[in-house]
């Protein structure tokens, strides 16, 4: 049936599937109905140059053009006659990502390397008007500025038939059209001997300057025939400072530019004020052209010159009517250009209107059939729903079951738990009081109360281990109740205090109490006071080292009396601190360790009875934690109070229980002298010091111990000691054991020794973790010290079995089995090639075999004594003797000669070397081998 509910619906997902797919396609064609838009591009224009007018008629020209193609982004900037501000809106137009650059430079050098530099960034550059000092341009568009020139020199020789003296306003210098209109001038003059240059003047292009210059040289001014200005705003102050003097009739001006409107050229000369005027074309036109030219990938040329010629008022009529259809022209483009453009956009709208009718017709005859093909299978899903939801309500009912059935398994569960921690108490009460009776006899030997001592300390803390569970269990499942009385708080921590002291005299801690001076009486739980004080002063007392201080402080506020206990111990760091208050969370030093359960169940029992608790703590300066506690207002007065008999042990027992395992340690003396000459040398890593001292006193009957208490420590001393055997606990402070086993089974100095890892992580998959990090044995806690003692021994020996292999005779050429690492087998093969390789050095020691192989002298004796069980001296003569044996067999070589060879540079030597290893001297043992 789930199958068929599961088709109708894929039917339905199908047709929606196809219904999305219609409306697609829709889309689509009507997307490809459209007219393809043409591409944009961003043009940048920089313009500095020429008079007010010839700037806004070069930037009409440009606009006629640009109305003509559509979508095109004209960015346009005025320099205003500056060089460094037309360098910076180069530069801006740049960063604004154009396409194409037009520049009108306002002068050539300065302006020659940002145009070079925007060329080679590959942005196409049109320059417009004057040119650079370069050549990387992608085209330039302009008149010729040296026929301008020349068209006034011809003009003026014609009007003043041969004879007269001419003055010349320039323009800005330094700028191309001015070199260059002042060349064609002169040039033409010089064809015409009567014809006088008289003065040079530079207007700099503006009305301004032309009269200051024009002052200066006034008298030279008043008496020529003609005067020739770079362009018409000059002609036009030449022409009011001659009317000012009174001189306008006989001296005619020629101008250049020739533009029109108003205040233009063709003005100037209709209205009589210049006599002529050179038409120079400002070239907007043909500039934004060659621009699309390039931009579309057409052809193009690089040098575009523009025609010119003289007008007069012979011709400026014809002039003035033709820029006046001109710009009839262009308003007539511009007003059919807005009425186009409202007709596209009319009929965007109406095809947007059509598509979404058409649309939504088609989806009305979609969503009607498909509407009734749904109604069709609703009702067939409907039925099969519903015998779903009857079989849903039965697996519903029998979930509720078997979840009431779990819920009480749970129960029974926890309610065993708790019963046998409870039953815990009286083995471990009858193991302490015994062991108490015990150490106060006088018949224990010191070794073995020392024994006891440590079964004593552990039972406490099993003991307190389980009155921790057994309390959090109790605040789980809303069991621990709160008995409020009337007690006096400083009489109450004073004895709780007294109770530690003999912990911190033990471990030389000044352990401090301050309080006020009135009395303080509030209602509380003693129990539960008791309890959180107990675990504070115990965790101070854990963390405190030696000589250090534990301060307990009691201080008063409006509604609550607060207890802070602070130490100047190891303190934690900011992850730590985040992370104390979690369930069995222990910090990773190498203090004595815990549960994990602590800190958690003491902040529960201070919310219990409605305080607070805060820790600040510093890593290396200590930590002050910070209980706030009701006066008793916030008690609940409902919850029933507990039976004294919970009560099942005093203030000093319990005291003990925390103290107990956080006292040091006694120190014992071993015998140094016997620890030297012992044969083998045992490393072990263990961070619980009673087990470290326990397996220390131990093997030291029959080992050299070394000790370490963290993973750090135990690998440099494996590295420092080069031990015969090493025994590390699996979890330790710093670096675990499984990552001790793989350093050290990796490393050429110590891949030799044999490594047992102890641990409590008993699962076979741990344990086979255990073998797959490179240990030789895995063994689980608890265990029997003489079956540990027994896998050391056997190690030891196995590891003896296999030094005869490789100090057997070189000539034999036979392999035998080994099961050493493959480490320790390159070693010995690297060293036995290296003696081999020197073997006729007379001076070969151990300091220079230490050096080939690239390990410390100590190490490498210590490597060769583990593996071969002889000295590296030994084994350099047993290996040149056992050579010396193999060319008196082999090779027909004298005495000398093999001695020589073997590094001896004695034969008498080399003889009695030889005769007291194999009992006979060369010659003989020679003589034999060839019977």
């Amino acid at each position: 049936m789930n199958n068929q509910i599961f088709r109708k619906m894929a039917n339905i997902q199908g047709v929606k599937v196809w219904l999305l797919g219609l409306i697609t396609t829709l889309f689509f064609f009507s997307s490809c109905s459209e007219k393809k838009e043409e591409k944009k591009f961003t043009i940048g224009f920089s313009q500095c140059v020429g008079s007010d007018l010839w700037r806004k008629t070069m930037l009409e020209e440009m606009k006629m053009e640009l109305s003509l193609r559509s979508g095109t982004n004209f960015i346009y900037m005025d320099a205003n006659n500056s060089s460094k501000k037309q360098i910076e809106q180069v530069e801006e137009l740049v960063d604004n990502h154009i396409d194409l650059l037009i520049i009108s430079p306002n002068e050539a050098s300065p302006l020659t390397d940002i145009v070079e530099k925007v060329y080679n960034k590959g942005i196409p550059v049109i320059v417009l008007d004057r040119k650079t000092s370069s050549s990387q341009y992608t085209a330039y568009v302009g008149a010729e500025n040296h026929q301008v020139g020349k068209m006034a020199g011809q003009y003026i020789t014609k009007l003043l038939k041969g004879n007269g003296k001419v003055v010349e306003i320039l323009g800005l210098p330094g700028s191309s059209p001015a070199m260059e209109r002042d060349k064609g001038f002169s040039d033409e003059l010089s064809k015409s001997p009567g014809i006088k240059l008289a003065a040079q003047v530079y207007g700099n292009w503006v009305a301004r300057s032309t009269l200051l210059e024009l002052e200066k040289n006034k008298e030279t001014i008043l008496q020529s025939d003609a005067i020739f200005a770079h362009n018409d705003v000059m002609a036009a102050s030449v022409k009011d400072f001659l009317r000012h003097h009174k001189a306008s009739e006989h001296i005619k001006v020629i101008g250049v530019d020739a533009l029109p409107g108003p205040g233009g050229g063709l003005q100037l000369i209709s209205e009589g004020k210049i006599s002529a005027s050179v038409l120079y074309p400002t070239g907007g036109k043909e500039a934004i052209s060659i621009a699309f030219k390039v931009l579309n990938k057409e052809p193009f040329s690089k040098e575009n010159i523009l025609q010119s010629l003289v007008i007069d008022s012979s011709l400026v009529q014809l002039m003035k009517l033709q820029w006046a259809k001109v710009s009839s022209q262009q308003r007539d483009i511009e007003r059919q250009q807005t009425m186009l453009s409202d007709q596209l956009r009319i009929y965007d709208n109406q095809k947007l209107v059509l598509n979404f009718i058409v649309i939504t017709l088609v989806l009305a005859v979609i969503f009607g059939g498909l509407a009734f093909f749904s109604l069709l299978e609703n009702r067939k899903i409907n039925k099969s729903l519903e015998q779903k939801n009857v079989q849903i309500l039965d697996q519903r009912n029998k979930l509720i079951d078997a979840s009431a059935k779990i819920e009480a398994a749970t129960e029974a569960k926890l309610n065993f738990f708790t019963n046998i921690s409870h039953e815990f108490r009286t083995p471990l009460t009858l193991i302490l009081s015994p062991l108490e009776d015990l150490l106060e006899s006088d018949k224990i030997q010191s070794g073995e109360k020392r024994e006891l001592t440590m079964i004593q300390k552990n039972a406490y803390r099993l003991l307190k281990l389980i009155n921790e569970l057994i309390d959090y269990r109790k605040i789980e499942h809303q069991k621990f109740h709160v008995q409020p009385t009337s007690n006096n708080v400083q009489s109450f921590l004073n004895e709780i205090i007294e109770s530690f002291r003999y912990g911190a005299l033990k471990k030389d801690i000044a352990l401090k109490f301050s309080f006020p001076q009135h009395d303080i009486i509030a209602n509380f739980d003693v129990n539960i006071l008791e309890k959180i004080i107990l675990n504070l002063l115990s965790n101070a007392l854990k963390f405190t080292p030696a000589h250090g201080r534990i301060h307990v402080d009691l201080t008063t506020e409006a509604n609550n009396f607060i207890i802070s206990v602070s130490d100047n111990g190891s303190g934690m760091n900011p992850e730590e601190l985040q992370q104390v208050w979690d369930q069995f969370y222990q910090s990773n030093t190498s203090e004595s360790r815990g549960s994990g359960l602590g800190l958690s169940l003491t902040r529960e029992l201070v919310h219990l009875h409605g305080g607070t608790i805060e820790v600040q703590s510093r890593k290396w300066q200590g930590s002050t934690f910070t209980v706030t506690m009701p006066y008793g207002e916030s008690t609940d007065s409902k919850l029933s109070p507990i039976s004294a008999d919970d009560r099942s042990v005093s203030l000093t027992e319990q005291v003990k229980v925390y103290i107990t395992e956080e006292l040091p340690a006694e120190n014992r003396q071993i015998d140094s002298i016997g620890e030297y000459i012992k044969e083998y040398s045992v490393l072990i890593i263990e961070d619980n010091l009673d087990l470290l001292n326990y397996l220390q006193e131990k093997f030291s009957v029959n080992y050299e111990v070394f000790t370490a208490t963290t993973g750090n420590q135990g690998l440099h001393e494996a590295f420092e000691k080069i031990p015969d055997i090493i025994v590390s606990d699996v979890i330790i402070p710093g670096m675990s054991g499984k990552e001790i086993a793989k350093k050290l089974k990796t490393d050429l100095r110590t891949s030799h020794i044999p490594l047992i890892l102890l641990t409590a992580q008993a699962s076979p998959e741990q344990q086979i973790e255990g073998i797959n990090s490179m240990a030789d044995l895995y063994m689980t806690k608890p265990f029997h010290f003489d079956f540990l003692q027994a896998n050391v021994r056997n190690l030891l020996a196995n590891r003896m079995l296999l030094k005869e292999h490789y100090i057997s005779d070189i000539s034999s050429g036979v392999e035998k089995k080994s099961t050493l690492s493959v480490l320790d087998k390159k070693f010995l093969n690297d060293f036995a090639g290296i003696v081999e390789h020197h073997l006729g050095n007379e001076t070969l020691n151990v300091e220079d075999l230490a050096k080939m192989i690239g390990i410390s002298r100590i190490q490498l004796y210590r490597k060769v004594k583990a593996l071969l069980d002889c000295s590296i001296t030994d084994y350099i003569l047993n290996r040149r003797l056992k050579k010396a044996t193999y060319l008196l067999t082999n090779e027909d070589y004298s005495i000398s000669e093999i001695a020589f060879k073997i590094g001896i540079s004695s034969p008498t030597y080399f003889s009695t070397l030889f005769k007291g290893k194999y009992g006979m001297s060369p010659s003989e043992f020679k003589k034999k081998q060839n019977n």
